[in-house]
């Protein structure tokens, strides 16, 4: 395998300043869209970076689940090593990576915890086995076996046996990203790609092309 010579040719489209909406939101969910209707795999899925107090950064692979006017949510054990970045420094990253239209959109921001009910609220939605394995995982703590984890598992199967109300892990939560900055790549012929950037003032977004 000769990694020197893996490349391909880039030409599904073109991104213009006259194309995008003024509002990255209203553009990212635009994008989202389009991925979703041309059947992308788990479109939602995004790179989250992180760093610890000493700046040691981390990343992982997180889902969307929900974005508004105030920015992007996913939600994790909070007892997690991102969970612990996250505590002591508050910015991160995220990336969407559309491999498959040439297209990738990164964000830069802050987090905030959700409030309970919001989270109970999104749990409660959940299917009954991802409920289940919330409360199975100490999510980033070692564990001798995965027979021991499925052993934790079918212990709270007992617990909550079908037909019955799981309640909301007490170390489990959600985030909102406030984001700070989008930058939009569409890959173009020559590795000349197109890259819109945008950046939040006090009262807006400001819009600037970035050579690639």
């Amino acid at each position: 395998m000769d990694l020197a010579e893996m490349r391909r040719t880039y030409g599904l489209g073109e991104l213009l300043e006259t194309q995008v909406d003024p509002d990255p939101i209203v553009q990212f969910q635009t994008w989202l869209a389009q991925a979703t209707e041309v059947g992308l795999p788990e479109p939602n899925a995004m790179v989250l970076a992180t760093a610890d107090a000493d700046g040691r950064p981390s990343a992982r692979t997180v889902l969307l689940k929900r974005m508004d006017e105030r920015g992007l949510v996913f939600y994790t054990n909070q007892q997690s090593r991102k969970a612990d970045d996250l505590a002591a420094n508050p910015h991160c990253a995220l990336v969407f990576p559309w491999h498959a239209m040439e297209r990738q959109v990164r964000v830069e921001g802050t987090v905030t915890k959700l409030p309970a009910e919001e989270v109970d609220e999104y749990f409660a939605s959940r299917p009954r086995g991802s409920q289940l394995g919330a409360w199975s995982s100490q999510q980033s703590q070692p564990v001798d076996s995965r027979e021991e984890l499925d052993l934790q598992y079918a212990s709270y199967e007992r617990q909550w046996p079908e037909g019955t109300e799981i309640s909301t892990p007490h170390f489990w939560g959600g985030y909102l990203v406030e984001p700070q900055a989008f930058e939009f790549w569409q890959g173009r012929t020559g590795r000349l790609h197109d890259r819109l950037a945008y950046r939040r003032t006090s009262s807006s977004w400001e819009l600037v092309r970035l050579q690639p």
